[in-house]
């Protein structure tokens, strides 16, 4: 296969960047791995690219012991282990906008002194702007904390106002459909929707955001988005690591909850849905939850007729895994959009632990030239052309088309029409980045919405059902570095098409 290597050309650039308004981050559950991995080394890059608000601070809450002075060291520690090439003045300079407060999530009290400390940053600020309350906490414990926020008179409504009170919650946002209206009713009685962040990482990725991009800042491509030239839709999301320490939360969640209910369903939206009538939360949400709403859905007691479910060899072996546990580290299964631009066009949706190799991608298989003068030479070899989002590890988009190549009269090959953020000297932010800084500044457009939530939770939930009635689903054990179980090949291939390879 021959190669193009495409680069952006900085002067067809269109940026637009704003720095928030004042504004205090309090991060919940501040002492444990996501803050240290993923906020804390998204907040500096953010302080480093001057998008941060001049007037910043960070409050941590955890029911760890420790100072203000060592909550800054794990600041600065974490930044160095998750930064490259950190500016020793910067970080210092940065970090000194920490500061801890030591309470249980439960406890009244700590919440009361939690308010002062708030009061007191907002004092030295000549305006007042907004508390963003982050949840790096298990689940469970969200609606205590959010009681108590309410009792401590810091969750303000701000309807077009200076101050503002939002709450970011992090996924699983319930474990099934019931769960997950429950949750949100609780929230409900102290939150309105407006200060609802629901993260989901993958929406921040640079990747998954260009589809917007590429499909409705383009002219070529939206004309031909749809069941007349496209064949069918692949979205996978592949690791080469196991539950990796995560066995207690993983067991008893599954790759269908766990992966497929929130990553896949949401790049299946945006890379489905219809053109919003502006790009605002408002309306890009919207043609999210239509699309989800248009997605078929199962039957329980035919649950497995396009669905299958998979473990790795090995996987009950792991530390924390419960005896003869049936949990699955693997999920494919095929889906039909019941609308007019789709109908016909199956999308087939994958993810797995210990497969051959990490990778994330939405690959879009056009149809077959129906009538071709190279039919007679090429009969069925003809390739369909393909375009690929690498969502991760190597972002970028790739598209392969058919092309003379050098040589005689009649020489064709597949050409790969390649772009790539490092290749073309882009330094991509982190997913944590965009979504931190789109909180701040009241920007709800890469959040889940209450009923896209509930949606992708009624895709989900026949399946699960079908599973725990035992209708006929049998879980396949796979070999760790594999593709996943064979039955996932047979899925695709009683419609005559075949996985890209991973």
């Amino acid at each position: 296969m021959s190669e193009f290597k495409a680069k952006l050309a900085d002067t067809s650039r269109l940026c637009v960047e704003e720095r928030p308004g004042p504004c205090t981050l309090v991060i919940f559950g501040a002492s444990g791995d996501l803050a240290k991995r993923k906020l804390v080394p998204a907040l500096y890059n953010l302080y480093k690219r001057d998008l941060l608000p001049e007037k910043f601070d960070v409050v941590g809450f955890a029911r760890s012991p420790m100072t203000d002075a060592e909550f800054r060291k794990q600041a600065c520690d974490a930044i160095g282990e998750c930064c490259e090439c950190p500016d020793s003045s910067k970080v210092e300079a940065f970090a000194s906008k920490f500061h801890y407060r030591r309470g249980g999530y439960d406890d009244a009290e700590s919440f009361g002194a939690l308010s002062t400390k708030l009061s007191e940053l907002g004092a030295r600020k000549t305006e007042q702007g907004c508390h963003v309350f982050y949840m790096a906490t298990p689940p469970k414990v969200v609606p205590g904390i959010v009681s108590r926020l309410s009792g401590a008179g810091l969750l303000k409504v701000c309807p077009g106002g200076p101050v503002c009170s939002r709450v970011v919650v992090e996924k699983p946002f319930g474990y099934d459909l019931a769960s997950a209206r429950a949750l949100d009713r609780t929230l409900g009685e102290f939150l309105t929707e407006r200060q609802i962040y629901r993260i989901d990482h993958y929406v921040g990725k640079e990747t998954v955001q260009n589809m917007m991009m590429f499909r409705f800042a383009n002219a070529i491509f939206e004309p031909v988005w749809d069941h007349r030239y496209i064949d069918h839709v692949e979205i996978t999301t592949a690791e080469s690591i196991g539950v990796e320490g995560r066995a207690g939360y993983f067991d008893g969640t599954g790759a269908l909850r766990d992966v497929f209910q929130n990553h896949l369903l949401q790049m299946m939206a945006i890379v489905a849905m219809d053109e919003p009538a502006a790009f605002d939360a408002d309306a890009v949400r919207d043609e999210k939850v239509r699309l989800l709403r248009s997605i078929r859905h199962a039957d329980p007691k035919d649950a497995c007729s396009g669905v299958v479910r998979g473990q790795y060899a090995g996987y009950l072996d792991e530390p924390g895994v419960a005896a003869g546990s049936q949990t699955e580290t693997f999920v494919a299964a095929e889906l039909e959009v019941d609308n007019d631009r789709w109908r016909g066009v199956p999308f087939f949706l994958r993810t797995g632990k210990r497969l051959s190799r990490r990778a994330s991608e939405i690959a879009i298989f056009s149809k077959r030239i129906p009538r071709s003068m190279f039919a007679p030479f090429l009969g069925e070899g003809a390739y369909p052309n393909v375009l690929c989002f690498n969502v991760q590890p190597d972002e970028g988009i790739s598209l392969s088309i058919q092309a003379k190549a050098p040589g005689p009269k009649l020489c064709m090959d597949t050409l790969a029409m390649n772009f790539r953020y490092k290749e073309a000297g882009l330094d991509l932010p982190d997913a944590y980045e965009r979504l931190l800084l789109d909180c701040m500044q009241g920007d709800q457009m890469l959040f889940i919405r209450s009923d896209g939530l509930e949606r992708a939770w009624s895709i989900v939930d026949p399946i699960r059902k079908g599973w725990d009635a035992g209708a006929g689903c049998g879980l396949m054990i796979y070999e760790p570095g594999s593709a996943g179980p064979a039955a996932a090949d047979d899925l695709i291939g009683r419609t005559g098409r075949a996985w890209r390879g991973l």
